[in-house]
């Protein structure tokens, strides 16, 4: 349950943030079902409006509502008029407590979460997601590519190849493809990224154990290449284009990761928008030969 940063938000920061109102519904849970049910009522509804506004400034709307304002914390707000009623303050001290119990799990999954990618996202390394065009339109095959050669970086440095989960979606459906080379190469990309996370299902696992250049043999130190698969964040709705939909996961993972990440492609469009969002563009292109003469 990762939560995604709003475009140039400090992970610390965040992280800060995440387990500050974390502590606070914790403390506040602690009271267990003791005391006025109505208070306990207010007090919630005053966590859940404070913590509402701080994080969402930090953290997307929908990780806000997912986190705090959620179905429960309406339904409680729109019966304080009469939940202050004598007969019914054991009904909003159990509501309250169900939906603490609730907040504290969301919170401690989301912290856990937020502080395992972070750990992921320590090294040293380069960061980079390749456009679906890239895996099928490249001279070479996925295993043969030269990554730092793609973003004409030192061959001596490691890098991190991230995937959003839409890219596979994509390739999947270009295995259909009525191209034989695109539909070799789309099962190819997805044979490969299969094998490497055959033994586990998130965080990093090695692509390459060394760079192209075999000045720097030691791993992870330098030259090698990583591969991480970006899912999409719980409740998340994919934007209408999958080019769109790719832009927007490597903007979110740039404030988790801390460093530029950049986006490679063949597609005029996609480089076009991305550099609109301010992300490093790599724009890979084909030799398109010679002009056609006429009648040919």
């Amino acid at each position: 349950m990762l939560v995604t940063p709003l475009p140039g938000v400090d992970r610390r920061a965040l992280r800060d943030a995440m387990n500050h109102w974390r502590t606070e519904v914790f403390n506040l849970h602690g009271g267990g079902g003791r005391g006025d049910g109505y208070q306990r009522l207010l007090a919630y509804l005053r966590w859940a409006t404070d913590a509402a506004h701080a994080l969402g400034r930090l953290i997307s709307v929908a990780d806000v509502d997912r986190l705090v304002l959620t179905p429960r914390y309406g339904a409680l707000l729109s019966g304080v008029g009469t939940l202050g009623a004598t007969s019914v303050q054991s009904v909003a001290n159990t509501l309250v407590s169900v939906e603490l119990d609730q907040r504290v799990a969301a919170f401690d999954e989301a912290c856990e979460a937020l502080d395992q990618q972070i750990s992921y996202w320590t090294g040293g390394e380069k960061y980079l997601v390749a456009d679906t065009s890239v895996y099928i339109q490249h001279p070479t095959k996925l295993e043969d590519w030269d990554v730092p050669g793609l973003i004409s970086m030192p061959p001596q440095e490691a890098f991190r190849l991230l995937v959003p989960i839409a890219v596979i979606d994509e390739l999947d459906g270009l295995k259909q493809s009525k191209d034989r080379a695109i539909r070799w190469r789309a099962g190819y990309t997805l044979a490969v990224i299969d094998r490497v996370f055959k033994f586990r299902s998130r965080g990093p696992a090695v692509l390459s154990p060394h760079g192209p250049s075999a000045a720097a043999p030691d791993f992870p130190g330098s030259g090698g290449v990583t591969v991480e698969i970006l899912f999409d964040p719980p409740r998340h709705v994919r934007l209408p284009i999958t080019d769109d939909e790719i832009i927007d996961r490597t903007v979110a993972a740039q404030p988790l990761a801390a460093r530029e990440v950049t986006l490679v492609t063949y597609d005029t469009g996609m480089s076009t928008r991305a550099r609109a969002t301010g992300l490093k563009v790599v724009k890979l292109a084909k030799d398109n030969g010679e002009e056609p003469s006429d009648g040919k």
